[in-house]
């Protein structure tokens, strides 16, 4: 790789640079197609090498290191639901504020962290039981269409990580507003936008399926309102659709920061001239560093463990911490890219540079020797 500066190097190991760059109008998205065929055979060998390393991990793991930890987080968050529906029920207002905020990491981690392990099939080996976790975490707790959190997902997100038009992560870009209003503001429209762009996706899907998904989100909503109304006492309906935005939206900022901070303005490819799976996710996913908070609602695998999440996606959040040293040594002994940088970084990257990142076509990165 060409050794020409970046405009922003992440903390941790310096990045590469590439010897050209040129916009591109993004492709509109299709179905999976086979890597490119002209790439050496060097990133497969270096990828089964590091498999090994993981898969001797994982096989000295217990249940409870695999599956039991982030199952277990998953369980509080459903057990202390009833607590936070008890203290919106009190006038003092520190308790009634513990109640939103009990209330919105449950959810957020109800819909976050358990929605992405149960795409990924990551809570359980059995498939019946990830079907029917997939459903309840996506459908009932996020009113969000199980096929389409796949397909978009699994299918284009995971298999094309940045590669401009197919995961790419543009479904995050609204070129339409500022860099104070996308990055304050919008967020706020997260709760009502979910159910929204979930009903218009079933036009797409067969009848049974859109009934079904119509079902469980609905029940998902209405609890929520019925328990605001016959356990937390609320008086009248707007207040208590009142107090389901709020608690829905506590930490929709950082979700849809660490959405973009993670992939855009990292290296963006061509779907006919990437490079091989290993380079691919080196260089265009970044690990932010630790936060209690965000790495228990959000997981360990989407806050400072996202690299190893897109080299390992069916690995649980516990899994993909417990391989991270593994993971950061093999990639800095091969010289590859390991993209680590703090929230406020990323955030003042963002707002400093939101045109370029946010607005602007993304330039097609070229790897030479590598595609």
């Amino acid at each position: 790789l060409m050794p020409t500066p970046w405009p922003r190097e992440p903390t941790g190991q310096p990045r590469p640079a590439f010897p050209r760059s040129t916009p591109t109008e993004p492709m509109e998205p299709t179905e999976p197609m086979e890597p490119a065929r002209s790439a050496p055979r060097g990133g497969e060998a270096l990828l089964r090498e590091l498999e090994v390393l993981v898969q001797d991990v994982v096989r000295t793991s217990s249940w409870w290191e695999r599956h039991g930890v982030d199952c277990a987080i998953l369980a509080l968050s459903l057990l202390a639901l009833p607590a936070g529906f008890l203290c919106l029920r009190w006038e003092n207002a520190l308790v009634f504020a513990s109640g939103i905020t009990i209330l919105g990491v449950c959810h957020y981690t109800l819909t976050v962290k358990g929605s992405h392990l149960a795409t990924h099939g990551a809570l359980t080996e059995s498939k019946r039981w990830s079907k029917i976790w997939l459903l309840f975490f996506v459908e009932v707790c996020t009113a969000f269409t199980a096929e389409h959190a796949t397909h978009g997902h699994i299918k284009m997100h995971h298999a094309y990580t940045n590669v401009v038009g197919l995961g790419d992560s543009s479904t995050w870009r609204l070129p339409c507003l500022n860099r104070y209003v996308y990055m304050f503001l919008a967020p706020f429209l997260l709760p009502i936008a979910t159910p929204l762009v979930a009903v218009e996706r079933l036009r797409k899907v067969e009848l049974g399926t859109a009934l079904r998904t119509l079902a469980l989100i609905s029940l998902g909503l209405y609890s929520h309102y019925w328990l605001l109304l016959n356990v937390s006492g609320f008086k009248n309906p707007s207040s208590a659709l009142g107090c389901m935005f709020l608690t829905r939206s506590l930490l929709a900022h950082p979700y849809l920061h660490v959405n973009i901070f993670q992939h855009i303005g990292l290296p963006m490819f061509s779907r006919d001239n990437k490079p091989r799976r290993i380079h691919m996710m080196s260089l265009g996913v970044l690990n932010l560093a630790r936060l209690p908070v965000l790495d228990w609602a959000f997981g360990h695998s989407i806050i400072s463990c996202h690299v190893e999440h897109h080299l390992f996606p069916r690995l649980s959040d516990n899994m993909c911490l417990k391989v991270k040293p593994v993971v950061s040594q093999f990639l800095r002994e091969k010289q590859l890219p390991y993209n680590e940088d703090s929230y406020l970084a990323r955030f003042q990257l963002f707002l400093r540079r939101y045109e370029e990142f946010m607005v602007q076509a993304p330039p097609i990165t070229e790897l030479v020797g590598l595609q």
